[in-house]
């Protein structure tokens, strides 16, 4: 769907400053092209619930010299811009996040940018270009390790003989398969 100012301030509710708010939307989309709005149930602390407006969608990083799609999800309040947004990486199931100086274990930001926030000096797109910096300095997010799964423990074990028939071995407590003179052939 082809985003407008106008189609964004249209799934604003009333209780937002919906003309600023879809401009400083539709401004990080012109810069941010993989960024979507939204309206969302966004889930506070407490357990509270609320319908919010969100830009959800991934944030090119430059990290030595390797562009990545960092997803992310920033929440935008009513009172916007006399609050910073909220805003979360969102790792894929492929992806843990680092907890570190800007991110939390749950994921969220929290670069110096949103804590000093202004809603006379701060605006969406300058919050998205920052972090887009910093997430290249200290990445939010890493790719899991592919572990090789670990082999079953189980007591048989399958042996391919060399005229391709297989055997099963049946270990005895030290480990050793027993050894009988009267075996039958597999």
């Amino acid at each position: 769907m082809k985003f407008t100012v106008q189609t964004i301030r249209k799934m604003l509710p009333k209780e937002y400053l919906r003309k600023y708010v879809a401009h400083q939307i539709f401004d990080s989309m012109y810069y941010f092209k993989n960024l979507v709005p939204k309206m969302d149930e966004y889930v506070y602390k407490d357990g509270t619930t609320k319908s919010l407006m969100n830009l959800t969608g991934t944030l090119p990083v430059v990290y030595s010299g390797e562009t990545y799609n960092i997803p992310i999800c920033v929440w935008i309040e009513p009172n916007y811009p006399n609050s910073p947004p909220m805003c979360y990486v969102k790792p894929t199931p492929e992806m843990i996040i680092i907890k570190g100086q800007y991110i939390s274990s749950d994921g969220e930001v929290t670069v110096p940018y949103l804590k000093a926030w202004k809603k006379s000096d701060c605006d969406l797109s300058s919050l998205l270009q920052l972090m887009a910096i910093m997430f290249g300095e200290f990445p939010p997010l890493a790719m899991r390790s592919h572990q090789e799964p670990e082999q079953a423990s189980c007591w048989l074990q399958f042996n391919k003989e060399a005229d391709g028939r297989y055997c099963v071995s049946l270990p005895k407590g030290d480990g050793q398969p027993f050894q009988h003179e009267n075996e039958t052939s597999c």
